[in-house]
Formats: C-alpha cells, structure tokens, sequence
C-alpha cells in the first residue's frame, strides 16, 4: 500500500510540479503568477509571445497596487485606522481594494457605473464592498468624470474616508514592481512589452522596471477606439478595463515606443480564438493586448521575448465577449478576423475605427497646453 500511495505522488508531483506554499492570510495569494506560451494562430508557426497571467491572483491585476497604495497611505499617516476607502472603477481595482480593506480592516466604497458587471458587482457586495452607482455620464469625461465627481462628493461627506486616486497616485506605478521582476525571474531579459492602457499604472510601472535590466525594450500601447488617451476623440465605449475620457497623470507618455488601437470585435475574436487554442481567457484587455502581441511576434526578430500582461480572466465576460446574443446584438460576431493593423503617423491624422498603429506617441496635455499658449 505504502508504494502504490508513493508511486502515486511521485506520478502527480511529475506531471503538476510543485505545489504552492501554504499561506494564512489571503494577500499572500496575490503574486507569483504563471507566464504561458501563446503560438499560432495568433502568431506564426514557430513563434509567439508569453502571457503573464494575472487572473490568477485572487482579484487579477489591480490586487497588486490595492495592496500597496492602501499599505504606503498607513505608512504615510494618510489613512487613518479604520478609515473607509472611497475609490472610482470599472470593477478590477474594486476587487483588489475589497481584497486591501479587509486584509488592513477598512471599510471600502467603489464608486462605478451601470456598466459594471452584475456578477463584480454581487461579489464585491459579498465582500463586504459598498457599491455605488452613478447615474449619469459627465457631458465631457464621460463616465469616469461622474465616478470622480462622485468620489469627491463622498468624500465631503466623510472627513476621515480616504482616496487611492489610482490616476494619479504614483503607488500605483509602484505596486506593479513585483509583477516585472517576476518576469525577470521567468522570462529573463525581455524584449518586447505590450500592455492594455487605462490609468497607465502597469504600463508605466512594470517597463520603468524591465528597462533596468534592458534599456531597450520597447513598450507597446494597447487602447480601445474612441478612447481619448492617445490623441483620438473620447466616444461611447464598449470595451472596459483600457481606454479613458480623460488623461490619467500616471500615463508615462515617454515610454510608449507605438500605440494601437482596437475596436471591440477584433478584441472578441481575438479572445474566442485565444479562448479555443490556448485555454487561456480574458476580458476586453486581454482581447486587444493577445492581439497586439501576436503582432509583434510576427514582425520583430524570431529570437525577441515577446511578454504581454493579461489582466484578468474571463468570469465577469460570460454576458458580453462570450455571449453571442450579446455580439451579435453589438455587430461584434459580423467582421473577418483582424490580419494587421492600418497605420496612421500621427494619431490626429483621422479617427480610427478599427485596429490602427501609431509609431508617434504624444501627450494629449501637452497639445493642449500648447494649443491654449498659442491662442
């Protein structure tokens, strides 16, 4: 009996490799997360690019910065014990706070839209999380200038209560520390990084770290279409997690060697075929950024490292990018698979409809800026 029991383990130990440590205290989950292979189709035979899976962290990516911001903002005095946290998202920073709030006892608001999924919405509620919804979107920054109103009405009415500001709060960028020499450890030196773009934290976080160890990386933008972060007009959106109506301050302009825009069919196909291949899953980033990746698989040199963060998994996407009522009924199933990217050489040239490449990176701010100086 003895043996068989032995033979047995040493079978399952062979085929599943080592089993993660035993922890006490749910932040301990967080980190340490996979990095898998990504080939044909989405790129060609022989080639690909590694996906770190962030979905495998309790809440996905965003556990990372809730974490850290809610820990520095103790350090600093700013968050006193007990405080409640009051916070505006789209549903992954909400995970990640509930996560922070119960681990370092605060009670946590997110302030967010009709579009947050019902089933983020129901587990934040079972987390203990109070959700507040506005009502309407802010006539120019959209739903995202309603949620900050509303954080900063909240915040009138508690003088105590305390605000990540994840758009700005340079802990944010920090807290993204652990995932790239994560890489480092797995991958080695990494050539290529392409990341979904939306307060600018991982991007500019997880490169400021990789380029310690290879000034040359280059760092590849992923937005969705009527996003105004890079120089396109804002619109109704779709696609969740990426894009913005307004310019996060944490968007490290500077560090973006292109940016490409995808439009949300190409990022379900792009899931679906991910989905099917790969058994690998995601949400509306995970779409645009496996797409992107696959590109840059294809058109750098063979022996690049090509890595790609996929933020979350596909649970909370079961009604939109996997429902083919839900596609159908947007036009999302109608388009042929997306094959390259249009360029455009600067993002003012026109409006962009579909995916669409830009080696010119600006600063919406500066333009801006610019623009008021010269009148």
């Amino acid at each position: 009996m003895n043996k068989i029991v032995f033979d047995r383990r040493t079978e399952i130990s062979a085929g599943i490799g080592a089993a993660p440590g035993a922890v006490r205290h749910p932040h301990a989950l967080v980190g340490n997360t996979p990095v898998l292979w990504v080939g044909a189709p989405l790129a060609p035979v022989g080639r690909g690019f590694w996906a770190k899976i962030e979905a495998a962290n309790p809440g996905g990516m965003k556990d990372r910065p809730a974490l850290h911001m809610v820990r520095r903002a103790e350090v600093r005095g700013e968050l006193a014990p007990g405080a409640r946290i009051i916070e505006s998202t789209s549903g992954t920073l909400g995970l990640g706070l509930a996560l922070a709030g119960m681990v370092y006892r605060h009670p946590v608001t997110v302030v967010t839209d009709p579009g947050l999924e019902p089933i983020v919405a129901r587990m934040l509620a079972a987390y203990g999380t109070q959700v507040d919804v506005v009502a309407e979107p802010h006539p120019i920054g959209g739903w995202q200038q309603a949620r900050r109103d509303r954080v900063a009405e909240l915040l009138d009415q508690d003088v105590d209560a305390w605000c990540p500001d994840q758009y700005s709060n340079p802990d944010n960028v920090d807290g993204y520390e652990s995932l790239a020499l994560e890489l480092i450890e797995q991958l080695g030196v990494v050539d290529v990084l392409v990341c979904a773009v939306g307060t600018g934290g991982h991007s500019a976080g997880v490169a400021r770290v990789l380029r310690r160890f290879n000034p040359d990386l280059k760092l590849i933008g992923v937005d969705t279409v009527a996003s105004t972060i890079f120089g396109q007009p804002a619109g109704p959106r779709l696609m969740r997690g990426l894009g913005s109506s307004i310019y996060p301050p944490n968007i490290d302009y500077a560090a973006f060697d292109e940016v490409h825009w995808v439009a949300p069919s190409e990022a379900v196909w792009t899931c679906r075929t991910l989905a099917a291949t790969h058994y690998a899953a995601g949400g509306w980033s995970v779409g645009a950024v496996a797409l992107v990746a696959g590109w840059a698989a294809r058109t750098h040199d063979a022996d690049a490292t090509v890595a790609a963060v996929f933020p979350d998994g596909p649970h909370r996407y079961f009604d939109t990018v996997y429902n083919d009522r839900y596609c159908a009924e947007h036009g999302l199933l109608d388009g042929a698979p997306p094959i390259e990217p249009d360029t455009i050489a600067h993002p003012s040239e026109r409006v962009v409809q579909s995916w669409t490449r830009c080696a010119t990176v600006v600063d919406p701010r500066a333009l801006s800026l610019v623009g008021e100086a010269v009148s």
